[in-house]
C-alpha cells in the first residue's frame, strides 16, 4: 500500500525520538512575557496551600468522566475543584526508556494469604507514580496517575458500545429499552474528542497490514477496519483550544507519547475546565468522603503527597486534610479506585447499597503474542524504529466481531487490536521470550516479527474488592466463561499459524487495563440490584433514595463488560450523567468555544482570590531566578491541648489536658520559597498547610489555612530570646475558626546545653483562640525522636519560580545539582547560626548600646517639668502628669522617686504597654517624678551621695505640698528609697505630709549578697566616673571590661545576654532584672534609661551596705532610737525584710505591710511586662488603705 507524506508529519517523522518527537517549549503557544524565567511546560494545577476549603462542586479524578464534569459544571458557572492523585506531566515529560520509566512504576494489593494469615500487601514504588499494576486475586490490573487519567497511557480507541450489549438486562431500562438514548451523548464526547482513522495517505503500518492479513485469513476480512482514534495527525487546535501535533507515529501510547498528537482529557476537558474557572490540584489522594453535619454537601477527606509528608507512614492516612463539596462530588478515580474510597467511605458512616464493590469486570481484556512470524510487524514503539517504516499509533486496526453475524450470542461477541510494544518493555519482553543478538527492532529479528494481540470480550462480571485492614483486596472468582477463553484461544492460535508464528500468552496475561463496576448502575433504580441509579447517583440503602450530590462518572458504573475499549462508553455515560443533573437543577451549561488557549497565560474565567490566598500565591510565585530556590519539609509534633479559658500557664494547661487524655496533633507542611528572603527579612514567612487534630475540639482534623511559620523572630515579649512562630487559622468540617498561635523558645537556656536546645527546637507552646481573640485552649506540642527522623527525610530543596520552570542557569546537570543544594545549604547554614548564637551564650558577640527609639510606644507627654532648688543649691528637675480629663481625679497625688543612675523613665518607661505613671494616672491620681542628683542627669558626675539627694527629694515633697495642700503617697525605689529614708529619719523630710509610703527593693537597712560584698571591698577601676555605655572604639581597659563581663555570675543560663550596658549595670548594682521580666524593646535600650554612677556616690553606698544601716556622709549611724521614733504611725509598704522586721518590732504590725511579687528582681518591678498585672495592684491597695487609715 502506498502512502503519501502529508503536512506536519514528514518534516517530524525525520527528527523521530523517543516516545515520538517530544514537545518543547515553542510547541505550546503562549504569550509569556516578563524577565522571570518562561516554564518549560503548562500548568493547569495549582500548588495545594492555595487551595480553597469549599468548592461547589468537587471532582475527584481527572480520566475521562472527571474530565466531563469539571469542563461542563465550569461552563454552568460553578465553582470547581478536581482532586487528582497523580502528577501533572504534559507531551514532552513522559518517560520512555526502562530506565526512565522505572521511577513512575507502582504497584500495590495484595499476595493472598498464607497459612491463615493476614493478606500479604504488595507496595513497591511511589503512590503517585504514572503506571500503577493492582494486584488481585485472579486478575490484575494496570491504571494510570495522572492529570487526564488513564487517558494519558490508554490506545485511544473510540468505540461505541454495540446496542446488543447495551440491551443486556444488567442495565437500567433507561437504557437497555433505548440504547439510542447514548448516541447524542457519544456525538457529545466525540466532538471534545475529535476521534479519526489512521489516515490513509500517511505511511503504511507493517502490523495493520498482518492484521488485516490475518482477518482474511480467518473469514473475517469484512469485520476489520481502522479504528476512530484520539489522535490527531495534522498540526492545529483541538476543539477545546488546544495546539496539537501530527502524530509522528512512535507506539508509544501505552508509556506516554511525547510529540503532542494525543488528545488525552489533559489536552481537551481539562483545560477547558481551566479555562472556564475550575481549580485543579495534583497528589492529593481521596481516601473517603462523608455527608457534611452542618450545612449540607459533602467532605471529602484527602492525603495530600507533596513535601514529603509520606514519611510519617504511621500519620499519613489519618491525619487527612479535606475540602467540602457545597452542593456535588463527582467520582472519577476508576473503578477501583472509585470502589476503594466508597468502601471506605461506608466503614466511616456513610449509608450506601450492599452493591459496592460487587460486580467488577476486566471487560473480558487478554494480551497475547504471535510469536516470530513469517511477517516483519515492526509493532515496537520508541525512537529507534527506521523512519520509514515507523511503528504508528499502538493500536490502529480492529477485528470487530461483536455483529449477530460472527456472534449471534451477544456474549460471545469481541474485538481484536493489534497493539505495539513500547520501547521500556521491548529489552523486558525480548528477554522474556528470547534473547537477540540484533536487537529487538531488527529487520526479521523474532520480536521485530511478532504480532501483538489485545482483545476485549464479556467476561462474568464476577470480581469483587473489599477492604481488609483499610486496604483494597481485589478479587476475580473465575476471570472469563471457560468456554469461550477456549474459543478465543483458539481464534488466537489460527490467526498466528496464519503468519507463521507461535502464539504466546505471557505471565501477565491475566490483567485488565480496563476494569469495569464496582458501583454499577442498577438494573431496577434500586439498591437492591446496584450502587447507583441510571444517572450515577449513589443509593443510600438497597431501596431508591438516593445521595443526590455523590455521582460516579467512571467506569465503576458499568454493569458489565463491553466487549470492547470503554472510553466512549464511559465518556458518554458522563455526558448524560451531567447533562440530567445540570437540567434537574435548572443549571445551564455555556455552549460557546474557546478561542486558542493560552496555557501559560490566566484562564477566561476565574474566581476572585481571598486575601490570604493572595498572599500565598505571591509568596509562591514571586522569586526571581537570581534569589535562587527554596526549601520545604514536614513536621509533625504532638502533645495535650487544655479546652478551656483561664489557664495560663502553659504547663499546668498540659497536665490537665493529660489527665482529660485531650491528645492533640499537628501535621505541617513547610515552604519556603526564598530562601534569600528568609534570610534577609526576619519577618519573612513561609508558607504552611496542613491539619490540626484535637478530638476536645473538633471531630475531624481541622484544615490549616495558608499558615505562616517565621524562623528565628525577635521575641518583642522577652529581653533576649528569638522564636520559631506559628500563625495558623483553623477551620473545621462544622465550619468553626480558631487562630492557633504557637512558638518555639531559642534563648539563653540553651547557653552550652544540648538537651536544653533539642527541648527549644522540637517544644512548641500553643495558644488557640476565637477570631475575636477570646482564649480557647493552650497546651504544649513537641517533635519526638521518631518523628524528627521522619522529618529530615522530608527535607529537601523545592524550585523557585513558576512551576516546572527552566533552570537559571545553563550549567547542565552540575547546575542544576547547584541550585537544588545552595537554597537547602543556606537555609541549614542559617539555621545552625542563630542556634549556636544562644548555645554558645557569652561567647556570642557583644551587643554594643542602642540609643535609637525603636520599639517605643506612643506615650503622652508630662503636662509639665519644673526646676527644683534645693536647700544646698543644686537644681534638679521633675515631671508632672496628670489624669485625662474624664477620668475622676483623686485628691491625693503621688510622689515617685527613681533611684541612681536612672531618671523619670523607670515609671514612665515608653517600652511597656502600661507603664507606673499611666497606671496611676488613669486611676484618678496627679505624680510627680523628680530626678535626683545622683540619676541620669549631668549633675550626677560631681559624686553627689544619697545622703546629699534626700535634699532634692524635700524639694520635691515641698512643691508637691504646696501645690496640693494634702498629704501625698510617695513610691521610692531603691537608692531613692535609702535617700527617702535618710530625710525621714534625720528629719529632713516631714512624716506628716506623707499618707503612704512604698519602698521598693530596699529602706534604711542594707544588706549585700556575697558578689556585691566583694565589690564593696575593692575599687571599681577606671576613674571617679563608671559609664553603663561602651563602645566598640573604647579604651583598651573600657573594652577588656566589657570582655571579662561576659563571664560574670549573674545567675541561671535564662539571664545570659550579651548587652554591655546589662552587664555594666549588673557589675553595680547587682542583677537589676530577672530577664524574662523585660520585653525586647525594654532591653535593648537600657542605655537610654541607665547612665553612669560617680565612685564617691557608689563608695558611699558600698559602706552603707556594709554597715547594714543608712550612713550620712561622715559615717554616722542614722538608724538610732531617736530618728526611727519619726516613722511611728506612717503606714510603709515593704517589697524587703530588714527594715519591716525592724519597724514591726518596734512599732507593732499596724501600719506595715510587705509584699513580695515572686519572679521579680529590682528594676523590672517596675519596668516589667506585666509590672501592670503582678506590681501596680498591690501598691494601689496600699494607697487606698492608706487613705483610710487614720492620720494623726
Amino acid at each position: 500500500m502506498e502512502s503519501t507524506k502529508v503536512p506536519g508529519y514528514s518534516s517530524r517523522l525525520d527528527e523521530l525520538a523517543s516516545g515520538g518527537v517530544p514537545l518543547d517549549t515553542g510547541d505550546y503557544p503562549s504569550t509569556f512575557s516578563g524577565t522571570r524565567r518562561k516554564p518549560k511546560f503548562p500548568r493547569l494545577s495549582r500548588p495545594v496551600p492555595i487551595m480553597r476549603p469549599e468548592y461547589d462542586v468537587v471532582v475527584v479524578g481527572s480520566g475521562y468522566g472527571g474530565g466531563v464534569a469539571a469542563s461542563r459544571m465550569a461552563r454552568a458557572g460553578k465553582r470547581v475543584v478536581v482532586l487528582e492523585l497523580g502528577k501533572e506531566k504534559w507531551p514532552g515529560e513522559y518517560p520512555t526508556g526502562l530506565k526512565d520509566s522505572l521511577p513512575e512504576f507502582h504497584m500495590s494489593g495484595n499476595a493472598g494469604r498464607f497459612s491463615g494469615g493476614p493478606l500479604e500487601e504488595v507496595a513497591v514504588g511511589r503512590s503517585t507514580g504514572l503506571y500503577h499494576v493492582v494486584v488481585g486475586q485472579g486478575q490484575n490490573a494496570f491504571v494510570a496517575n495522572g492529570l487526564g487519567g488513564t487517558s494519558l497511557l490508554n490506545s485511544n480507541v473510540f468505540l461505541r458500545a454495540d446496542k446488543r450489549t447495551l440491551q443486556l438486562n444488567n442495565w437500567p431500562e433507561e437504557i437497555r429499552n433505548d440504547p439510542a438514548c447514548l448516541d447524542p451523548y457519544y456525538a457529545r464526547a466525540a466532538e471534545m474528542l475529535q476521534p479519526v482513522p489512521y489516515p490513509e495517505d500517511y505511511p503504511a503500518l507493517k502490523k495493520l497490514e498482518v492484521l488485516e492479513k490475518q482477518a482474511k485469513a480467518l473469514g473475517h476480512g469484512d469485520n476489520c477496519y481502522r479504528v476512530p482514534q484520539t489522535t490527531f495527525f495534522r498540526d492545529g487546535l483541538n476543539n477545546a483550544g488546544v495546539e496539537m501535533k501530527a502524530s509522528t507515529g512512535s507506539g508509544q501510547d501505552c508509556t506516554g507519547v511525547n510529540d503532542g498528537s494525543k488528545n488525552s482529557v489533559l489536552m481537551n476537558y481539562l483545560p477547558d475546565a481551566w479555562n472556564w474557572g475550575a481549580e485543579i490540584f495534583c497528589e492529593c489522594e481521596v481516601r473517603y468522603i462523608h455527608e457534611n453535619r452542618t450545612g449540607g454537601g459533602y467532605i471529602v477527606f484527602y492525603a495530600w503527597h507533596g513535601d514529603g509528608r509520606k514519611a510519617f507512614s504511621d500519620n499519613f492516612y489519618n491525619g487527612l486534610m479535606w475540602v467540602r463539596a457545597k452542593e456535588l462530588c463527582f467520582l472519577d478515580a476508576g473503578a477501583l479506585g472509585t470502589t476503594e474510597i466508597l468502601l471506605r467511605s461506608k466503614a466511616h458512616g456513610l449509608k450506601m447499597s450492599r452493591f459496592v464493590g460487587q460486580k467488577l469486570s476486566g471487560d473480558g481484556d487478554s494480551l497475547s503474542f504471535g510469536y516470530d512470524t513469517d511477517e516483519v510487524v515492526n509493532g515496537i514503539g520508541g525512537g529507534h524504529s527506521p523512519a520509514e517504516r515507523p511503528c504508528g499509533p499502538t493500536i490502529t486496526g480492529v477485528m470487530d466481531n461483536r455483529g449477530p453475524e460472527t456472534s449471534p450470542n451477544v456474549l460471545d461477541g469481541y474485538v481484536l487490536e493489534e497493539g505495539a510494544i513500547p520501547q521500556a518493555l521491548a529489552s523486558v519482553i525480548q528477554g522474556a521470550f528470547e534473547s537477540g543478538v540484533f536487537g529487538p527492532y531488527a529487520r526479521g529479528g523474532s520480536l521485530n516479527c511478532t504480532q501483538t494481540y489485545l482483545i476485549m470480550s464479556h467476561d462474568n462480571n464476577e470480581g469483587t474488592i473489599t477492604l481488609d485492614n483499610d486496604k483494597p483486596y481485589l478479587r476475580f472468582s473465575g476471570v472469563g466463561r471457560a468456554d469461550h477463553l477456549e474459543k478465543l484461544d483458539l481464534i488466537l492460535g489460527n490467526a498466528t499459524k496464519a503468519i507463521g508464528g507461535t502464539l504466546i500468552n505471557p505471565p501477565f496475561y491475566a490483567i485488565t487495563v480496563h476494569p469495569l463496576g464496582g458501583a454499577i448502575i442498577s438494573s431496577d433504580e434500586t439498591g437492591r440490584s446496584g450502587a447507583t441509579n441510571h444517572i450515577g447517583q449513589l443509593f443510600t440503602g438497597d431501596g431508591s433514595e438516593v445521595h443526590t450530590g455523590l455521582v460516579c462518572v467512571d467506569g465503576s458504573v458499568i454493569p458489565c463488560a463491553l466487549g470492547v475499549n470503554p472510553l466512549a462508553t464511559i465518556t458518554a455515560l458522563a455526558e448524560r450523567s451531567v447533562d440530567f443533573i445540570a437540567r434537574n437543577n435548572g443549571w445551564t451549561i455555556d455552549p460557546s468555544k474557546n478561542g486558542r488557549l493560552d496555557l501559560f497565560g490566566k484562564p477566561a474565567r476565574s474566581f476572585p482570590l481571598t486575601a490570604d490566598m493572595v498572599a500565598a500565591s505571591k509568596a509562591i510565585h514571586s522569586t526571581r531566578p537570581s534569589e535562587g530556590g527554596g526549601i520545604r519539609f514536614t513536621e509533625i509534633m504532638d502533645g495535650h491541648m487544655h479546652i478551656g479559658a483561664g489557664v495560663d500557664d502553659f504547663v499546668v494547661a498540659e497536665n490537665i489536658a493529660k489527665g482529660a487524655a485531650s491528645f492533640t496533633k499537628l501535621y505541617l507542611s513547610v515552604d519556603v520559597h526564598n530562601v534569600k528572603n528568609l534570610i534577609e527579612r526576619p519577618d519573612h514567612a513561609s508558607l504552611a498547610t496542613g491539619t490540626f487534630s484535637c478530638a476536645a475540639l473538633s471531630k475531624d482534623p481541622m484544615l490549616i489555612l495558608r499558615g505562616e511559620v517565621q524562623f528565628f523572630t525577635v521575641d518583642d515579649t522577652v529581653s533576649n530570646a528569638n522564636n520559631l512562630v506559628y500563625k495558623l487559622t483553623l477551620l473545621s468540617t462544622d465550619g468553626e475558626m480558631y487562630l492557633m498561635n504557637g512558638r518555639k523558645n531559642i534563648d539563653s537556656n540553651m547557653a552550652f546545653s544540648v538537651s536544653n536546645t533539642w527541648k527549644a527546637t522540637t517544644t512548641l507552646y500553643t495558644t488557640i483562640t476565637r477570631l475575636d481573640g477570646s482564649a480557647v485552649g493552650r497546651g504544649i506540642l513537641r517533635v519526638s525522636w521518631r518523628n524528627f527522623r521522619s522529618q529530615l527525610k522530608t527535607l529537601g530543596p523545592m524550585p523557585s519560580g513558576p512551576p516546572s520552570s527552566e533552570p537559571a542557569s545553563s550549567g547542565g546537570l552540575v547546575g542544576g545539582l547547584i541550585n537544588s543544594i545552595l537554597p537547602f545549604l543556606g537555609f541549614f547554614l542559617y539555621f545552625a547560626w542563630n542556634l549556636v548564637t544562644y548555645f554558645l551564650g557569652p561567647l556570642s558577640q557583644l551587643e554594643y548600646p542602642d540609643r535609637t527609639h525603636s520599639g517605643y510606644l506612643p506615650k503622652a507627654p508630662p503636662a509639665q517639668i519644673i526646676t527644683l532648688t534645693a536647700k544646698d543649691g543644686i537644681q534638679t528637675t521633675m515631671k508632672i502628669w496628670v489624669p485625662e480629663d474624664d477620668v475622676v481625679k483623686k485628691p491625693l497625688p503621688i510622689l515617685m522617686i527613681p533611684g541612681a543612675s536612672v531618671d523619670d523613665q523607670i515609671f514612665s518607661c515608653p517600652t511597656v504597654r502600661t507603664n507606673t505613671v499611666e497606671y496611676f494616672t488613669s486611676r484618678g491620681y496627679t505624680v510627680y517624678v523628680p530626678v535626683l542628683r545622683f540619676g541620669r542627669v549631668p549633675v550626677a558626675e560631681k559624686g553627689y551621695t544619697a545622703f546629699d539627694a534626700r535634699l532634692d527629694i524635700a524639694a520635691a515633697m515641698a512643691h508637691v505640698h504646696e501645690k496640693h495642700q494634702v498629704r501625698m503617697h510617695v513610691i521610692a525605689h531603691c537608692v531613692g528609697s535609702i535617700a527617702t529614708s535618710m530625710g525621714l529619719l534625720d528629719g529632713t523630710l516631714p512624716a506628716e505630709w506623707i499618707q503612704g509610703l512604698t519602698v521598693s527593693q530596699v529602706f534604711f537597712k542594707l544588706h549585700f549578697g556575697f558578689v556585691n560584698q566583694l565589690k564593696a571591698k575593692g575599687p571599681l577601676g577606671g576613674g571617679p566616673w563608671f559609664p553603663m555605655n561602651s563602645m566598640p572604639n573604647d579604651t583598651f581597659l573600657q573594652r577588656f571590661l566589657d570582655q571579662v563581663l561576659r563571664f560574670y555570675p549573674v545567675g541561671p543560663s535564662s539571664e545570659l545576654c550579651t548587652s554591655t550596658t546589662c552587664h555594666r549595670c549588673s557589675l553595680v548594682f547587682g542583677r537589676l532584672w530577672n530577664h524574662r521580666n523585660l520585653n525586647h524593646a525594654t532591653h535593648k535600650h537600657i542605655i537610654n534609661w541607665v547612665g553612669g554612677i560617680h565612685i564617691n556616690m557608689l563608695g558611699h553606698l558600698m559602706r552603707t551596705g556594709i554597715a547594714g544601716d543608712s550612713l550620712d556622709n561622715a559615717g554616722n549611724n542614722l538608724v538610732t532610737d531617736a530618728n526611727l521614733a519619726r516613722l511611728e504611725g506612717l503606714p510603709i509598704l515593704f517589697s524587703t525584710g530588714k527594715a519591716y522586721e525592724v519597724l514591726r518590732g518596734r512599732f507593732g504590725t499596724a501600719p506595715y505591710r510587705r509584699v513580695v511579687v515572686a519572679g521579680y528582681g529590682h528594676l523590672d518591678t517596675w519596668m516589667g511586662k506585666r509590672s501592670n498585672i503582678d506590681v501596680y495592684p498591690s501598691v494601689r491597695d496600699h494607697f487606698e488603705r492608706c487613705e483610710a487609715w487614720p492620720r494623726v
